[in-house]
């Protein structure tokens, strides 16, 4: 018997891990590193199901485009640091501006 669309669908999304809201990033950070195991383990049943798509529709649109000249050799170790850690290099680019952001407000006080 052929599962429908649906029924396909129905399956990834009983998948996907369900996460909660934040109050702020540190929160965040703690309950993502506390569900490792289980985020790598419906991330592998996605790929096993080749049901993995990349992005999301939520955030598009929601913050500002800023364009900026970097070196290129900051942007290869960018690159490289960022894919050592799982995460998109823009991704990673905007982490270190706001936690050097953050440390700036500290210092000044």
């Amino acid at each position: 018997m052929r599962n429908t669309r649906k029924q396909e669908r129905e399956k990834v999304t009983a998948a996907k891990v369900k996460t909660p809201s934040f109050a702020n990033e540190a929160e965040e950070a703690r309950w993502w590193a506390e569900h490792q195991d289980q985020i790598a383990g419906a991330f592998q049943k996605a790929a096993a199901e080749k049901h993995l798509t990349r992005g999301t529709v939520a955030r598009k649109g929601q913050t500002p485009t800023t364009t900026i000249r970097l070196d290129q050799d900051d942007i290869s170790r960018a690159r490289d640091q960022a894919q050592r850690k799982g995460l998109r290099y823009q991704t990673y680019l905007k982490m270190l501006l706001r936690e050097a952001l953050s440390a700036e407000e500290r210092k000044a006080g």
